[in-house]
């Protein structure tokens, strides 16, 4: 025999447990799903084939009482709810991109703060939910035991309370006008590799234009602003018990855990990679800190920010089944119920194989599309050298 037979009968021999365990585990199964998608089989007895009749029930709309109401209407509830949840992914990225500056900073001990930072993605998910869970409990929780104890010093004095108002009236104006900034800077960036020209001094003149509005419409409210400051510290919501409040709570605590995580380590590693020579270009040539920024440090980063964002928007629509379950159950009244539960409750608790399938592959075929605009828009945006 032949050394590179040998060779070739060696590679084949190593590759193959691992095509093994793909035909298996993977190719098959998705397959098998497929097919399930057009019966109607619930493990008790053998699929039956129904065609487009769970594409239909999942999607499909139909007349009562003179308006137009959907087949399945828990389904769309709680795609709206998944979308929802994936309202935190720009607000993560500019935190994860944030604490990645910070890190980068030649400080004494900063390998310490960097593992800090990232500890909480080290830690169990699951007895971090419950840390959550406990955390936002309406009698007994700490978050709302502090809020209680602040406005109890806060408001005792109406001078203070009124002076607090004044302060969060203006922290909350300058996050508003920070995200318009923000956005309006993005919108530029993108209009630059699209070669849309803008007019000199028109994105100065929008943020200041948002930032006056913004804070001449909260001077308005005050009175309305003092009143509900005021009732949120003596009352403190039930975090995960009420509708208005359980996605945003769920929102706030992903944040929490993905500010320090692993974007924040890719983020890191870009900016670790971008040359030195280039800062000291623009150095040269008279940039500031925000010059350089945005000229050297936001276009070479942006495959990191580009796989960052495509990799967030998969994991957003496969996201939610574990904090679901663990957190809320779904509840209150499905509002932090997402495709992923909504699916796993069909297959594993109503075991209604096929309807299930047909949502797993409603939520491929989203995903699939999605990806494939972003990576459109992201060959045109993306710097590469």
């Amino acid at each position: 025999m032949s050394s590179k037979r040998r060779e070739a009968l060696a590679a084949y021999g190593f590759l193959l447990p691992n095509f093994v365990g793909f035909l298996a585990f993977t190719s098959i199964p998705v397959i098998v799903s497929l097919v399930m998608a057009f019966t109607h089989y619930n493990i008790f007895k053998s699929p039956s084939w129904v065609g487009l009749e769970n594409f239909q029930s999942l999607m499909g709309f139909h007349h009562e009482s003179g308006r137009l109401v959907p087949n399945d209407p828990f389904f769309w509830q709680y795609v709206y709810n998944t979308i929802f949840m994936m309202t935190g992914i720009p607000l993560g990225m500019a935190g994860s991109l944030f604490v990645a500056l910070m890190m980068n900073q030649k400080l004494r001990g900063i390998v310490i703060y960097r593992t800090i930072y990232f500890l909480p993605s080290v830690c169990s998910g699951v007895a971090l939910l419950i840390l959550w869970k406990y955390l936002y409990n309406a009698d007994i929780g700490l978050i709302n035991s502090v809020i209680r104890a602040a406005g109890e010093h806060i408001f005792s004095n109406i001078v203070t309370g009124i002076l607090f108002t004044i302060l969060c009236s203006i922290i909350f104006g300058l996050i508003v006008v920070g995200i318009v900034a923000a956005l309006l800077a993005l919108i530029q960036f993108l209009c630059e590799k699209l070669r849309i020209s803008w007019r000199e001094g028109l994105y100065k003149a929008c943020v200041i234009a948002a930032g006056a509005v913004i804070f001449i419409t909260l001077a308005v409210l005050g009175p309305r602003e003092h009143a509900i400051i005021s009732m949120f510290f003596a009352n403190p919501p039930d975090w995960l018990g009420t509708v208005q409040w359980a996605k945003p709570s769920l929102i706030l605590m992903g944040l929490w855990g993905g500010l320090g995580g692993y974007n924040m380590i890719l983020y890191l590693a870009a900016l670790q990679g971008v040359p030195t020579s280039y800062y000291e270009a623009a150095e040269i040539d008279g940039a500031g800190p925000w010059a350089k920024f945005w000229a050297v440090t936001w276009p070479m980063i942006s495959p990191t920010t580009f796989f960052i964002l495509v990799m967030s928007v998969i994991g957003g629509f496969q996201g939610g089944f574990m904090t679901a379950n663990v957190m809320t159950q779904g509840g209150p009244a499905g509002s932090t119920m997402t495709v992923e539960y909504y699916l796993y409750q069909t297959a594993f608790l109503k075991f209604n194989m096929g309807y299930a399938s047909a949502i797993a592959w409603f939520l491929f075929v989203v995903i699939f599309v999605l990806t494939l605009m972003t990576w459109k828009l992201g060959g045109r945006v993306v710097t590469y050298e």
